[in-house]
């Protein structure tokens, strides 16, 4: 069976959002702080974050931010995790690292694909060239991290297309935003609880 697959469920709004990604097994959870209509303000964070259990990741997810008001948002809200979308340097990584929090590097794939560590990230995760759009990118002919490397592969999976995903392309994990969701940025739990279980299954029959 190997390793089992690490699931991260992102863009979550409410109470209803973080107890159904935590019912259905999810690894992480993400908490949007960038510019867009899943963001959801300090307090609300704070008071999702502190519903989620200690088995699993809480990500706070930026996109070229000041690091003083990253920082601030992560330690305000109990947040265990950061996830940088943008085109933070290696030095911004580097000022962040002492602070202990796993990081994940967001990347929106156009051409080549970049490697894992290159920013010093824990985490790589591989997006569409929109992110949060939707869209399923184009991984033909693309030299994808090693078997074992900590990655995940985002952009346009649901729980249709997510098994299929997972045996084609082996990643480490799987992010999802909009492919569990019934309008922008609203979430289904039906559709988390059904993603989840497809992407394990994926993992557990290959």
């Amino acid at each position: 069976m190997g390793t089992p697959l690490f699931v991260k469920v992102c863009g979550l709004r409410t109470e209803r959002d973080v107890d159904a990604a935590v019912e259905a097994g999810a690894d992480a959870i993400g908490l949007v702080f960038a510019p867009s209509p899943r963001r959801i303000d300090a307090a609300t964070a704070r008071r999702l974050a502190a519903r989620v259990p200690d088995g699993v990741l809480t990500v706070g997810v930026f996109r070229d931010q000041p690091l003083d008001e990253v920082r601030a948002l992560l330690d305000g809200t109990g947040t265990r995790a950061v996830q940088l979308h943008g085109q933070e340097d290696l030095a911004y990584y580097d000022a962040l690292r002492p602070d202990g929090r796993t990081l994940l590097r967001g990347v929106a794939v156009k051409d080549a694909v970049p490697r894992h560590g290159e920013r010093g990230e824990d985490i790589l995760l591989l997006d569409a060239p929109v992110p949060g759009a939707g869209e399923v990118w184009d991984r033909t002919g693309k030299q994808l991290p090693a078997p074992g490397l900590p990655w995940l592969l985002a952009g346009g999976l649901d729980p249709r297309n997510v098994a299929e995903a997972v045996r084609t392309a082996r990643p480490w994990g799987v992010d999802v935003s909009s492919g569990i969701e019934i309008s922008r940025g609203v979430k289904s739990p039906e559709l988390i609880a059904a993603f989840v279980a497809a992407a394990r299954g994926a993992r557990t029959m290959s």
